[in-house]
């Protein structure tokens, strides 16, 4: 086996402290010799083992990627060593072998020969950007998760207000629901504050809005607009400093934002995620394996066994998933005719994520390139493969009990 690094250091973090195993070569040529030390995770210890490292000579640092505990380690190493963090699922030790000291020294013997792939850590403006937002996807599920729960809580005083308006949170409903808090029981009085196009809904309001709302009741719902109202605030400070940190980026978000489907909140998270440099993965295939969005591979013995997705980038997917719903609804255009393509024959949950696999190769090749979004169009597979279009348009002809001859139009 090669050796790439003659002295390297493999280091199994935890939340209080860090094994680490230095690999150096022994008195014999071609033997190396392992020490093993505990260091403290604090910034002092830290900073001790940085230069115990470079007295050691050592030229690669392993580290697995645990949690949030390996972010100091990496962030003070890498100012002077050479850091590489590793998927803990590709450096995974033998079962039944595995202590936090025989961790370190298998890290450290992967990189020695050169056997591990490192993981894509963004420079520190995109970090920032990827803090902001993460954290406002955490507070948008936070709030869409408790309008659920005053919906459920409404259905319990016989208030089915969620079955006559779309957005509970919308100003008809809102006006609503603090007539209840403030006392008003009529149906007919409450159902009059809708507004707009939910005048004409006054009807089905008026049934929906007949319940039993009690001073308790009222008490639970202010409780869940106080905190949905909360959630909103802190969105929009979120929202706010994204767009100051965003400054740099924003040409590359308003060219991604002519991709079907993908709104501002979506190519923020696509600039965040990937860093909006291209050049970190080799090909448009590379991306989407490390974004989770790709078929994977299992095959032995010439039999293919499960090729189902394998996890990626989860803050990445949700938002490619946002996106490739919001494509499959918008017609006319090249991802509306890909999804209902793919959607009778593989079903409806591959056909989104073939939609997320399509997209995110169209922002490798905008961003590699610095082409704009070009739409195939809706005809697109109609153009390019004629011959089945036509034998499926006989088929849907047959089935209705009809007969055509098809003949080719003049050329004008």
């Amino acid at each position: 086996m090669d050796l790439v690094h003659e002295r390297a250091a493999g280091i199994d973090i935890s939340k209080r402290d860090a094994k680490v195993c230095v690999r150096v070569p022994g008195d014999r040529p071609g033997e190396f010799t392992s020490s093993v030390s505990t260091w403290p995770a604090t910034t002092n210890g830290i900073l001790e083992l940085r230069d115990f490292l470079e007295r050691k000579h050592v030229t690669t640092v392993v580290m697995e990627a645990t949690g949030v505990f390996w972010k100091p380690f990496y962030y003070l190493l890498e100012e002077t060593l050479d850091v590489m963090l590793v998927n803990a699922r590709q450096a995974r030790n033998m079962p039944g072998r595995k202590t936090d000291v025989s961790d370190s020294m298998w890290l450290a013997q992967l990189g020695a020969h050169g056997l591990l792939r490192p993981s894509f850590v963004p420079p520190e403006p995109i970090r920032e950007l990827r803090d902001l937002t993460r954290t406002r996807q955490v507070l948008v599920r936070d709030r869409t998760r408790e309008i659920q729960r005053l919906a459920k809580f409404l259905e319990s005083t016989g208030i089915k207000l969620s079955n006559v308006a779309t957005d509970l949170m919308g100003a008809s409903s809102r006006a609503m629901l603090e007539a209840l808090i403030g006392g008003e029981h009529d149906p007919n009085a409450l159902a009059d504050l809708a507004r707009g196009k939910m005048r004409v809904k006054i009807p089905e309001l008026s049934e929906a809005l007949l319940g039993r709302f009690n001073a308790h009741d009222a008490f639970m719902v202010r409780a869940h607009l106080t905190q949905i109202d909360a959630f909103t605030a802190q969105i929009a400070l979120f929202t706010e400093r994204i767009e100051e940190v965003m400054l740099p980026f924003r040409a590359i978000r308003e060219a991604l934002i002519t991709i079907p489907g993908v709104s501002t909140r979506v190519a923020d998270t696509i600039i965040a995620e990937t860093g909006g440099d291209m050049s970190v993965f080799p090909t448009s295939r590379h991306l989407a394996s490390w974004a989770g969005v790709c078929p994977s591979s299992n095959e032995s013995a010439g039999r293919v066994r499960s090729t189902k997705i394998q996890p990626g980038n989860k803050y990445l997917k949700e938002m490619l998933g946002i996106a490739a719903i919001s494509a499959a609804r918008t017609k006319n255009t090249y991802l509306h005719a890909l999804y209902w393509r793919l959607n009778p024959r593989i079903g409806n949950l591959r056909a989104i994520v073939a939609l997320e696999h399509s997209i995110l190769t169209s922002v490798y090749e905008m961003l590699s390139t610095g082409q704009p979004y070009d739409d195939l169009g809706p005809d697109h597979f109609t153009l390019t493969d004629p011959a089945r279009t036509r034998a499926k348009a006989l088929r849907m002809l047959r089935t209705i009990g009809l007969q055509a001859e098809l003949t080719p139009i003049e050329a004008a």
